[in-house]
Order: C-alpha cells, then structure tokens, then sequence
C-alpha cells in the first residue's frame, strides 16, 4: 500500500493523508482529514464532475464481489487467517519463530488443514443472506455443514445471487453443490472460486536490484 502525507488540492488548510488502497477490489484512494475539512473535500470532489456519492451498499456489494472479508461478518477473533484463506498474511519468518498469538493453532492448521474453510457460493436461486445455514441435503433430516457470512446480488455478474460461507473442509472444494437454507425453503447453490470479480487493484511494481 502506498501512503503519503500531503495538503489536499494543493491547500495548506486541508492537511492530509492519501493511501492507494480501498476496500471494493477497483484502483482507489482514501484520504484521511480532520472533521472540520470533509464538506470542504467533499465539495471539492464532487464538482470535478468524476466522482459522485455512493453509499454503504454499492461498497459491500464491489467488495463482495471483490472476495474482501468484512469484520464481524467474514472474520472474527474465533477465526483463523487458515480456516479465511488469509494465510498469506503470516510473513514465513513469523511462521519459523512461532512467536505471534496463537501460533500453535494456526501452524497445526496449516501443517493438517482447518475444519472449515471460507468459500465463495454463487445461486440463480433467492440471495444467500448472512446467518444462513447451508445443508448437506433437502430434507429435516439433513446436518448442518457450514453458515453464510455475506451475501447479496452481484450488480457486476447481472444480479447473479454471491455469497461467502464457511463450510467443512472436505465439502468446500470448487464445484460441489449445497443446499442453503432461507426462511425454511432450501435453495441450491454452488461452490465457486473467488474473486467472483477480477480485482483491479494498483499493484506497484518491484524495483530491481542493482
């Protein structure tokens, strides 16, 4: 992530800091400022005639298309980076030292795999909700195997229904079927890889050695 302290627009009023980074998968910027300077930046974005307003349900939708995880949905303190498919944030010299909390329950999953794992499931069926719990049948009879995290139509894939999902390991690879519980009427829904969206994220590119 690129990040710079600056003055927005040039304005020695409007300190600022910029980073290169966002949370809906596209190339973007946040800018962090003081209270009393949002209307001001605000307005000054908007009359560029670029940017225009958008609230919180475009952005969950892009980022869930984009496969981002949203805390206390996707992600909590019981989850593991293994079990989220964020095992890329454990650096491989922190792994050698075992040195961060709960490194034993995290490098035993990594070495034998986690009891669940996160999934992207995609429907034609009613949208996959949050809370939801995903079936191993149709039927009463059938045992719970794994709970929705996120969901919601995917403007980006024509309204196609998304979700994200935690299911047992050996039900959650790419392609399986499962049955979603919504409101007491079971919907079917498929397994598939995320992003559900190619990312479009700024990726800078490494300098070379000398």
């Amino acid at each position: 992530m690129q990040s710079r302290l600056t003055n927005f627009n040039n304005d020695p009023s409007i300190p600022c800091r910029i980073n290169r980074s966002g949370y809906t998968g596209e190339d973007g910027f946040e800018i962090s400022i003081s209270n009393d300077n949002v209307e001001r930046v605000l307005n000054t974005l908007l009359s560029s005639g670029v940017a225009q307003m958008a609230g919180l349900g475009p952005r969950d939708s892009l980022r869930l298309e984009a496969g981002l995880c949203l805390y206390g949905n996707d992600i909590d303190e019981q989850t593991t980076p293994v079990e989220a498919d964020l095992t890329w944030t454990i650096a491989k010299r922190r792994r050698q030292l075992a040195d961060f909390p709960g490194a034993k329950v995290i490098l035993d999953q990594i070495e034998k795999g986690p009891p669940r794992k996160r999934v992207g499931i995609k429907s034609t069926g009613s949208c996959p909700r949050s809370g939801a719990e995903i079936q191993s049948g149709r039927d009463e009879k059938s045992r719970i195997i794994g709970k929705v995290t996120s969901g919601c139509p995917a403007p980006s894939l024509k309204l196609l229904n998304v979700g994200m999902a935690y299911v047992e390991t050996p039900l959650s690879k790419v392609g399986n079927k499962v049955n979603v519980n919504i409101r007491n009427r079971i919907i079917e829904a498929e397994i598939v890889k995320m992003p559900f969206v190619p990312a479009q994220y700024y990726k800078p590119q490494a300098s070379k050695k000398k």
